[in-house]
């Protein structure tokens, strides 16, 4: 069992490392576009280049966390995310900019679910599933805390004086990571050593790439375009950003369900259920006709499954893979997933450009089924686990 503190402390670190550099330009966007020599290309551009360095980085980051341990690699993840953000706080133009994505990607794969997840497992073994709920818990608040602390430091310092803010507080979350074991004392290996998937489960290793890539899509195009798409279906701006607030209500609402009454429940079982949770909210998605039940549906069922499905990507590799080979081998099989998920906001936006809003709801449910279909492949093979 892990120590409360450990878990409340890598809670904490989740709830902030999420709001000061995942959720940034949903509060700085708008002013960073709005700067001579930026303009929303650049601006949102930095954030996908961010999420292909978190795909590029992510098998050697996670041989990383296996070698060294979740205390030295989150530690240096926090300050990857300081400097990526006093980066882009003086950045005059392009280069600059870019350049602190760039640290921002790499600080985000190194202190982000990812590598909290393969820190608590490594402190904690398979012991450390309900550990891992906990901690979403706590990471799906980011937005609902930094959104208007973000908006308060921009109005009161600009959006530059704002990033210098989050430098410091990303700075704040070091000593957090002292109660980590280091490497050695449970974790991380005292030496490089090269995990394999085993052959006997390299079928369910492609099954669960395929439902972290295929809702990292639906997730990164909806979050994007959400109230874009309800718009587009006859409903109204202020209806549509009401509804737009409801997935993250659904979000914590079912992991703090899921902590409390699905501890026992197989991994597998979980992700199955999330599947079908949202793809039953995805399957009324082309059938919006202006504000309605069918609409809330739409929205809850998203913001439920998604919430649902970021515990399963933690949980899944307890029973999938010998829990040694955590760190490595969930680093392997999620990369892609950080690709689909920079891809997906400019899709999305083609396509509903070419063909409307019902074609991007109808290719959300597409992605849905197909992680359905993917966790009732996992369910159904389910063996003993490691």
């Amino acid at each position: 069992m892990l120590p409360r503190r450990t878990v409340a402390a890598v809670g904490l670190s989740q709830l902030v490392n999420w709001g000061l550099s995942y959720y940034a330009l949903g509060v700085f966007g708008p002013s960073i576009a709005a700067e001579p020599g930026f303009g929303p290309a650049l601006t949102y551009g930095g954030f996908s280049l961010a999420l292909a360095v978190m795909g590029l980085s992510s098998a050697a980051l996670g041989r990383g966390l296996d070698r060294h341990g979740g205390r030295a690699v989150m530690s240096a993840g926090s300050l990857l995310l300081a400097f990526g953000c006093a980066l882009l706080a003086v950045a005059p133009g392009a280069g600059l900019y870019l350049a602190g994505w760039v640290v921002l990607g790499l600080g985000m794969r190194m202190c982000l679910y990812e590598a909290a997840f393969a820190a608590l497992v490594q402190a904690g073994g398979s012991a450390a599933r309900p550990a891992l709920s906990q901690i979403t818990l706590l990471g799906g608040l980011a937005s609902s805390l930094f959104w208007p602390l973000g908006h308060l430091l921009e109005g009161a310092l600009g959006w530059r004086g704002a990033l210098l803010v989050y430098a410091v507080i990303a700075l704040s979350m070091l000593p957090l990571y002292r109660l980590l074991p280091a490497a050695g004392q449970g974790g991380g290996t005292a030496a490089p050593r090269r995990a394999t998937i085993p052959p006997e489960t390299r079928a369910a290793g492609i099954l669960f790439a395929a439902i972290v890539a295929a809702t990292a899509f639906l997730s990164s195009g909806l979050s994007a375009h959400l109230i874009a798409l309800l718009t587009g279906r006859g409903i109204g701006p202020e209806s549509a950003v009401a509804l737009a607030a409801m997935p993250g209500i659904a979000q914590s609402a079912a992991r703090l369900l899921e902590i409390m009454l699905g501890r026992r429940l197989d991994p597998r079982a979980l992700a199955l259920v999330a599947a079908g949770i949202l793809t039953l909210g995805m399957a009324a998605g082309p059938a919006i006709a202006g504000a309605g039940p069918v609409a809330v549906l739409f929205v809850l069922g998203y913001g439920a499954g998604n919430g649902l499905l970021t515990i399963a990507r933690g949980s899944l590799p307890l029973v999938l893979f010998p829990v040694a080979d955590y760190a490595v081998i969930a680093g392997r099989l999620i990369a892609p997933s950080f690709y689909a998920a920079a891809a997906a906001p400019l899709l999305y936006a083609t396509l509903i450009a070419r063909a409307g809003p019902a074609a991007a709801l109808w290719l959300s449910l597409a992605l849905a089924l197909v992680t359905a279909a993917a966790a009732a492949a996992l369910f159904l093979r389910r063996r003993t686990a490691f």
